[in-house]
């Protein structure tokens, strides 16, 4: 698979390097081989998240990453949307 990756530098002298296909995908480091690094693990973990989490769009435009398989307590859940302050009709919209 090929995902494309920018890397720039940043004005406090780290390289910043991004995903643009991959919202919110952002990592950076001191070098510019430190911050490749830094985003192939970034992708990595969002690729590993894909099938076990809903990735919800908040009103205020940041997205979050509920877990969601069938052994998560619906307590759980109900939490952490509290916290996020999405509401759980929204989330489950969202499912269907």
């Amino acid at each position: 698979m090929n995902i494309k990756v920018i890397i720039e530098s940043g004005e406090d002298g780290y390289f910043v390097a991004r995903v643009p296909s991959i919202k919110g995908c952002w990592s950076h480091g001191k070098t510019r081989e430190e911050a490749l690094e830094n985003i192939h693990e970034a992708i990595d973990l969002y690729l590993e998240l894909e099938g076990s989490h809903v990735k919800m769009k908040h009103p205020d435009g940041r997205f979050i990453v509920f877990p969601f398989h069938e052994e998560i307590d619906r307590f759980t859940l109900k939490g952490a949307l509290a916290d996020a302050e999405i509401d759980v009709e929204d989330f489950l919209s969202v499912l269907k």
